[in-house]
């Protein structure tokens, strides 16, 4: 197979972006920097290709994190709403890549891409208590130390037609200018917003920073994903 080929179809980019990779002397088959994107790739050679370094997965799983947008659903397609479907590239719409998890329309930040779904189980089971990062901007009296030992207790949310629900503990750390940054080990829906709203508070925005070891790069704008390297992927899989 066409070297640029194997690269596109992998989910490295369109073939015009592997191109550009392979110009810039980024890719390497068996050590060497192969430039020519017509290169005939072997079987056993396409086990020691490189990218900046890094062992690609051709033709394996593939995992990308993207700084999700404001106003964006957290789906592959939708018939009304923009949804982070719509960022991926042309070459990775076939590859049956689904988001790990969910964040809400205006929620931003880290959010994995993947069509491991093995792992995918793991990052949203509570079982394996997976660390969730999340940046909150909120209105109301700022928060004190009452409130980071209710959430490090365990909080039973009370809410009007529900019944009572517990959660896990949860690391509240109380930050300037009304925010903080709240860790939890599980994903129930809206839940930030549902514990602030217990303390008489409201969310006003809501990042997600990181899940498990996985965080943006630095400069990574909104809307821009990168892939995982073997050693993000195998840190991710490890047990917590």
């Amino acid at each position: 197979m066409r070297l640029d080929k194997l690269l596109a179809n992998s989910g490295y980019g369109t073939r015009t972006e592997v191109k550009d990779l392979l110009r810039q002397g980024r890719v390497c088959v068996r050590g060497e920097v192969v430039r020519d994107p017509g290169f005939s790739v072997t079987e056993e050679q396409a086990l020691e290709i490189t990218l900046d370094g890094q062992s690609i997965r051709a033709g394996q799983y593939l995992y990308f994190c993207l700084n999700k947008p404001d106003g964006y659903l957290t789906a592959m397609s939708d018939d009304r709403l923009p949804c982070v479907g719509d960022l991926l590239p042309a070459n990775l719409k076939t590859k049956k890549i689904s988001p790990v998890g969910r964040l809400d329309f205006h929620t931003t930040g880290v959010l994995l891409l993947t069509n491991d779904g093995e792992l995918s189980h793991r990052l949203t089971s509570p079982k394996w208590h997976r660390e969730k990062a999340y940046l909150v901007t909120y209105s109301g009296d700022e928060l004190t130390e009452k409130e980071r030992v209710l959430f490090a207790s365990g909080m039973t949310l009370r809410e009007k037609d529900h019944a009572p629900e517990k959660l896990k503990p949860a690391e509240l750390e109380i930050l300037p200018d009304h925010t903080c940054r709240l860790i939890l080990t599980e994903g129930k829906t809206h839940q930030v917003k549902r514990m602030i709203a217990a303390t008489g508070r409201s969310v006003e925005a809501l990042h997600r920073e990181r899940i498990g070891t996985l965080t943006l790069k630095d400069g990574q704008a909104p809307g821009e994903m990168y892939a995982l390297s073997d050693e993000e992927i195998r840190l991710l899989k490890e047990d917590p």
